[in-house]
C-alpha cells in the first residue's frame, strides 16, 4: 500500500483518486444513485432566495441525503462549426492537434467533461460515456469505463473516436496512453475542479473541439451563475463567523477502512466557505488530505459533517458513521446528527452544475426543511 501523504492536493479530483488508490477498494464513485443504492429521481431543491431560512440552522437535528435531478442541458449554440485542425498544449505540456471532433470522447470522474461538451452544443458528437455521465442525454452511449471508473481501452478503441479528452482523475493512465499511441489524439485538460477554475477549465474543452467563442460564452456564464448563487447565499448566511457554522468534509469507503478528511488546498475548503460555512480545517492546520482520527475530529468540533451519499451509505448512515467515530458523537453535529450528504458524482464536480450544487448544500444547510422529507431521514 502507497503510504498515506499530508501534502496539499490541488484537486478535489486529485483527492478522489488517490484514495481510491489508497484503498483498493473499487470505485470511487457511482453515477445517479443516491445513498441508499437504489436508482432516485433526484431531489427537487428550491433556490436559496425562494425559501426562508431557520432563525437558528445549528439547532437543526438530522441528516440530509441530496441527489439532484438530471441537468438542463444548455447548449450556448445549437451545432457549432468547429474551426478545425487546431493545435493546442494540453495540462501536461503535450502539442496535440485535432483535425476531426465527429466523434467525441470526454471522460473524467464526475462527468463535467461530457456535460461541458453537451453545454457547448456537440453533445450529438459524442460516442460514449463514462459512468458518472448518466443524464437522460447520454445514456444511450456504451459505457467505456468497467468496475466503476476503470478506462477499458478495447470499449475506447472499438468506437473509432476521433479525439478524446481527459484529465488524470480516471485510470488505469496505460489506457490513455494505448489510446494515444493508436493514433487517435488525446487532449488532457486540468484535472483541478473548483471555483477558481471554472471558466478556464470549460475553455480548454472548447479549444480542443475547435469551438473557443463558444467556450468563452459557456464559462461566461457558469462563472456568473455560480456568483449569482453565492450572492443569494450571503443573504441568509451569518456575517459574523461566530455565527457560520463549522464544517467538516469527510471522504469515507467503509468497505475499505478508509477515512480521510479533506483540509485546505483540497477544494472542499472553497466549497464550504461558498456556501457561507466555517472551514474548520484552517483553524486546525488540516492540508490536504490526511487520515482523520478522534482526535482530530474533537478538535474541529464541527457542527456539520459533509459527505458524499455513497460514503454515508458505506458505514450504514450517520448511525454507522458514530459508531466508528465515538468521538464525533461528542460534536455538535454528532449530538444533532448533522450530516449532509450529496451524490458521488455531482457534489464535487463543479463545471457547468456549479450553481446547482451550491444552492442544493446552502438549502440542506439553511433551509432543510424546505427538502422533501424522504431526503431529511
Amino acid at each position: 500500500m502507497v503510504p498515506p501523504t499530508t501534502r496539499p492536493f490541488r484537486t478535489l479530483a486529485a483527492v478522489a483518486a488517490a484514495a481510491l488508490a489508497l484503498s483498493a477498494c473499487g470505485p470511487v464513485l457511482d453515477g445517479k444513485q443516491s445513498g441508499s443504492g437504489k436508482e432516485s429521481p433526484g431531489t427537487e431543491v428550491p433556490s436559496i432566495a425562494d425559501v426562508t431560512a431557520l432563525a437558528d440552522p445549528k439547532a437543526y437535528q438530522g441528516p440530509v441525503d441530496i441527489n439532484l435531478p438530471d441537468p438542463e442541458i444548455r447548449p450556448v449554440e445549437d451545432d457549432p462549426t468547429p474551426q478545425l485542425p487546431v493545435t493546442v498544449t494540453d495540462a501536461q505540456g503535450t502539442k496535440v492537434t485535432v483535425e476531426d471532433t465527429s466523434r467525441i470522447l470526454a471522460l473524467d470522474v464526475y462527468g463535467t467533461l461530457s456535460q461541458t461538451v453537451f453545454e457547448l452544443g456537440l453533445g450529438d458528437r459524442i460516442v460514449g460515456r463514462d459512468v458518472s455521465s448518466a443524464y437522460s442525454e447520454i445514456e444511450d452511449r456504451p459505457l467505456v469505463t468497467q468496475n466503476g471508473h476503470e478506462l477499458n481501452a478495447e470499449a475506447i478503441l472499438g468506437l473509432d473516436p476521433t479525439v478524446l479528452i481527459t484529465d488524470t482523475s480516471l485510470g488505469p493512465w496505460d489506457v490513455v496512453l494505448q489510446v494515444r499511441d493508436a493514433g487517435i489524439p488525446v487532449v488532457v485538460v486540468d484535472a483541478e475542479r473548483s471555483l477558481a477554475n471554472l471558466a478556464e477549465l470549460t475553455e480548454q474543452v472548447a479549444g480542443a473541439l475547435g469551438v473557443p467563442e463558444q467556450g468563452k460564452q459557456l464559462g461566461q456564464r457558469i462563472v456568473q451563475e455560480a456568483d449569482a448563487v453565492e450572492a443569494q447565499i450571503a443573504k441568509v448566511a451569518p456575517q459574523d463567523v461566530t455565527g457560520q457554522m463549522r464544517m467538516i468534509f469527510l471522504y469515507v469507503r467503509g468497505q475499505a477502512n478508509v477515512y480521510y478528511m479533506f483540509g485546505r488546498g483540497s477544494g472542499a475548503d472553497a466549497l464550504i466557505t461558498a456556501v457561507g460555512g466555517y472551514d474548520v480545517s484552517s483553524e486546525i492546520g488540516w492540508n490536504g488530505m490526511k487520515p482523520v482520527n478522534d482526535e482530530g475530529l474533537i478538535k474541529a468540533q464541527p457542527d456539520v459533517v459533509v459527505m458524499m451519499s455513497k460514503g454515508l451509505d458505506s458505514v450504514g448512515g450517520v448511525e454507522g458513521l458514530l459508531d466508528q467515530f465515538p468521538a464525533l458523537a461528542q460534536t455538535p453535529a454528532g449530538e444533532n446528527r448533522r450530516v449532509i450528504a450529496m451524490d458521488d458524482a455531482q457534489i464535487l464536480s463543479y463545471g457547468p452544475r456549479t450553481a446547482d450544487v451550491l444552492n442544493a448544500l446552502a438549502v440542506a444547510l439553511y433551509a432543510p426543511e424546505s427538502l422533501p422529507a424522504e431526503d431529511r431521514s
